[in-house]
């Protein structure tokens, strides 16, 4: 990253410089501040958590307001605590969410259904329909999979709906004013045309047409947000936008807001991943893998989604909705144990020192077997989870390898739709570029990422910034790129300091993650007998 520009970071801030970037994650709402060399100057977060009302997995969106002003507030106190300044204008600002998911308004932008997440498998019948009159891959999680699901089941709201988003959209048109989406989410919304960068205009024919005989009123482009490229403005920070952020007052209005991103956007942005043959993994509480294309796939899969870069160019994600959920439920009930017996152990102390163990382990985990499922898992077929652990009576079950067994186990849904990308379609990637909370222990997700996909696995010193720093990068290029200036150049010049620690496959992991992925896939009637069984 730039060396060379040298400031005050308090005078940055006081002058109204700094660029503000703000995700809603699935664990944490974070607001990150940055200067002219794009480094974090300043943070803030937020703690939340999904719940699951009526089987649906959702987040009451009081609790995005709640927590957006918190978030903030614990930046400006940040801010103060280091620099003894206070934010009361910005250069610009961007905010992103969750990717997909589904938020229905009426015209007096009520919300008609609770907030229905990324985590929800409950649209299968929508989804297999509209791939099969697309051709093209419509996942579970998509807005307009959850809409065609509503009016199969015949929910009333349905005929209400003035609008329709995602969490990141509809945070956006609450602070601006403007109801719009930045392009790597508006494809996850509706199929996006390549070549016009907006709604595929044959598909939302289809889509009309499909639905005229079921008691709808309206066009579907009439509830959609428009779409905005990376670099455009998507609006101003309004006088009640200014304080729905920051409740005290002392922000200012006016500052210019990109457009809205997804948190897979984001993760694009934060590592540097947005031209061709480049590719990333982000592995937290789901995981999934974004490879920019060099040429459009030989035909759909229902394994992979297609999107686009927030600057448009199309990208092929193999997505899995359990990575590390049930991995961090484990290490907090072996952290209680430590503590039990005497030993001081916090969080952070239990992963660095059981995480290294994986690295001990045998190859293949040793026969213990783990099915993190938390929540269905689409790829796979699942729409409820049962987090299990199988071994085999002959099998090595030692601390290690149930270690190894849990890091193995979070990407290996994901890996089902990477055998897809890699060996059916024959797509190249460099390098994945690494972020989220499997990097955070240095080496250890590096070898078992590496092993999962047999590539290069590569983790940048901004690995841990996360989609707030990404999105706040977003915002930069809006403010200060040059006319003509592309997304992909911005970031080279960006990241062009950077420091990056690469690791190479290693033949034996790559054998021992093989065999362990094929007693993971048999192991799945297990747990389809759990499912079934276990209400």
């Amino acid at each position: 990253m730039p060396q060379n520009k040298e400031y005050n970071p308090a005078d940055v801030i006081s002058q109204g410089k700094a660029v503000l970037g703000v995700e809603f994650g699935s664990t944490r709402i974070k607001a990150t501040l940055i200067g002219p060399d794009y480094r974090p100057i300043a943070s803030g977060s937020h703690t939340w958590e999904n719940q699951q009302v009526d089987g649906i997995w959702t987040y009451p969106l009081e609790e995005a307001w709640s927590g957006l002003a918190a978030a903030f507030s614990d930046l400006a106190s940040d801010v103060k605590n280091q620099y003894g300044a206070q934010i009361s204008q910005i250069a610009g600002a961007g905010f992103s969410g969750m990717m997909h998911g589904y938020i229905a308004l009426d015209k007096d932008d009520n919300l008609l259904v609770p907030f229905r997440t990324w985590r929800n498998n409950i649209t299968e019948v929508a989804s297999t329909e509209l791939s099969e009159l697309f051709q093209f891959p419509i996942p579970q999680r998509w807005s307009v999979a959850h809409l065609f699901q509503a009016i199969i089941n015949g929910e009333q709201h349905v005929g209400s709906i003035a609008k329709l988003t995602t969490l990141a959209g509809y945070i956006h048109y609450k602070l601006t004013g403007e109801f719009a989406l930045g392009l790597d989410e508006a494809s996850g919304m509706f199929p996006i045309d390549p070549e016009t960068l907006t709604y595929d205009a044959r598909k939302v024919e289809h889509f009309d047409s499909l639905v005229a005989d079921r008691g709808v009123s309206w066009k579907l482009s009439d509830l959609l947000p428009r779409v905005v490229p990376a670099g455009d403005s998507a609006g101003e920070l309004t006088k009640d936008g200014a304080k729905l952020l920051d409740p005290s007052g002392t922000l200012a209005a006016g500052a210019p807001v990109c457009p809205p991103e997804g948190d897979a956007g984001t993760g694009m942005v934060a590592t540097n991943s947005v031209r061709p043959r480049t590719g990333n993994v982000s592995a937290g509480t789901s995981a999934f893998t974004m490879v920019v294309l060099e040429s459009s796939l030989s035909g759909y899969h229902p394994e992979l989604d297609i999107v686009l870069t927030p600057d448009g160019s199309p990208v092929a994600m193999a997505h899995s909705n359990n990575c590390t959920s049930d991995f961090n439920e484990w290490m907090a009930v072996l952290g209680q144990a430590a503590k039990t017996l005497g030993a001081a152990a916090d969080e952070g102390d239990v992963f660095a020192r059981l995480m290294p163990l994986a690295l001990e382990a045998d190859k293949d985990a040793g026969g213990v077997t783990v099915i993190p499922y938390v929540s269905g898992e689409h790829v796979t077929g699942f729409s409820e989870g049962r987090p299990m652990v199988v071994r085999t009576p002959d099998g090595k079950f030692t601390l290690a390898n149930f270690v190894r067994a849990h890091l193995f186990s979070a990407v290996s849904a994901m890996r089902t739709g990477l055998d897809v990308l890699f060996d059916e379609e024959g797509v190249k990637v460099d390098e994945i570029r690494g972020h989220g909370g499997l990097f955070k222990t240095p080496e250890v997700g590096q070898r078992i990422m590496a092993a999962a996909t047999n590539s290069k696995c590569s983790v940048m010193e901004t690995a841990g910034e996360g989609g707030s720093w990404g999105m706040a990068l977003l915002a930069a290029y809006m403010v200060e790129h040059d006319a003509g200036q592309s997304l992909p150049d911005y970031l080279d010049s960006v990241f062009a300091d950077a420091e990056v620690v690469s690791v190479d496959p290693d033949p034996a992991d790559v054998d021992g993650f093989n065999t362990y992925h094929k007693r993971y896939s048999a192991a799945l009637a297990a747990e389809r007998a759990a499912v079934d069984n276990l209400k």
